[in-house]
């Protein structure tokens, strides 16, 4: 990139220059869509004129939207890819940090080798789009039991599973498994059609619809043909010790206390297990506490066991998930 066009010594209101337009293509997005986020999110105005952009505004609002549009023209240049996501992410942390100073619009996003957290997979890279994801990336590869507890969206099981994946193809495990309990919201199992994997394959679909992210789906289904993938419900890991496997439970907080002592007493030698879930979305009958409960008072203490929290500001879908999940906890407290 051109220091000249990007440098924070010149004028806060002088349009941005772009030097490579395939690059200013992909930051602009499909219609423009990322500047109309850009501008809708952050109340600028974005003319584009060639390789220019120009930010108007009032002041703050101004330079938040040109430390955007300067992080993740960087994003691009550094051959990483551009999503909604890491478009909506870098809104945020444009906004939450306040006016730039001389000098910090590259460095806020560029991030170093140091402190840049991605995960590898067969199909793409992950990078993490939340300091609270970042943390808890980096506690999945450093510990052995991990537990990622927050709201729905925040890439809990996503990144859970990506992690899962890179220590598979890098065989630091023999097999991936992701379970989950088979309880219904509102729903009987007996009241879907088919047979027992028929019944139970709507509830693991999050579980497939990650894989697929991360493997080409041919090879999804060769490894699962193989056992080398497993997805099943929580209640067939009883029983069994899971070896040099890479081990992931969703929706923890549906799993009863002697089902998550059941779980987690499965870990065996050379494995890594995840526990993700969300404490809000409990749908356990009236009056049977929740397994994640009882596993966070009991464990937190213990030596190499991770807790991560994520709250609304770690949602990555749409935005509007994060300001429901904002209504919902507001209301929650009102009842005190």
């Amino acid at each position: 990139m051109s220091t000249d066009a990007l440098s924070p010594d010149i004028r806060p209101d002088a349009p941005l220059e772009f030097p490579d337009n395939f690059l200013l293509i992909d930051l602009c997005g499909e219609y423009d869509s990322n500047l109309a986020a850009i501008e809708s999110t952050l109340g600028v105005q974005i003319l584009r004129r060639g390789n220019q952009l120009e930010v108007m505004g009032d002041e703050d609002a101004r330079q938040n939207a040109r430390k955007v549009l300067i992080g993740l023209y960087e994003r691009l240049e550094s051959g990483r890819s551009l999503e909604p996501g890491d478009v909506t992410s870098a809104m945020r942390l444009g906004v939450d940090s306040g006016p730039p100073e001389p000098g910090d619009q590259k460095e806020m996003f560029k991030g170093t080798p140091a402190d840049r957290v991605e995960i590898k997979t067969r199909k793409k890279l992950v990078e993490p789009r939340t300091e609270a994801q970042k943390a808890y990336v980096r506690s999945l590869f450093e510990n052995e039991l991990s537990f990622g507890i927050g709201p729905a969206g925040t890439g809990k099981t996503y990144l859970a599973v990506a992690v899962a994946v890179n220590h598979f193809i890098s065989g630091n495990v023999d097999k991936i498994i992701l379970s989950r309990p088979a309880v219904e919201a509102g729903e009987k199992l007996g009241y879907l059609p088919g047979d027992m994997k028929d019944k139970v394959d709507p509830y693991m679909q999050p579980l497939y619809d990650a894989l697929n992210d991360f493997f080409p789906a041919k090879q999804v289904a060769k490894l699962i043909e193989e056992k080398r993938i497993e997805i099943a419900p929580l209640a067939f890991m009883r029983g069994r010790t899971l070896a040099r496997a890479a081990v992931v439970l969703d929706e923890a907080q549906n799993a009863t206390s002697m089902q998550m002592k059941m779980f987690l007493t499965r870990l065996g030698e050379g494995s890594r297990m995840t526990i993700t879930g969300d404490r809000t979305q409990i749908d356990l009958p009236r009056g049977v506490s929740s397994g994640l409960w009882d596993a966070e008072r009991l464990l937190k203490n213990i030596p190499k066991i991770s807790f991560n929290y994520f709250t609304s500001k770690d949602v990555v879908r749409h935005p509007l998930v994060a300001a429901i999940i904002e209504a919902y906890e507001a209301e929650d407290a009102a009842k005190g």
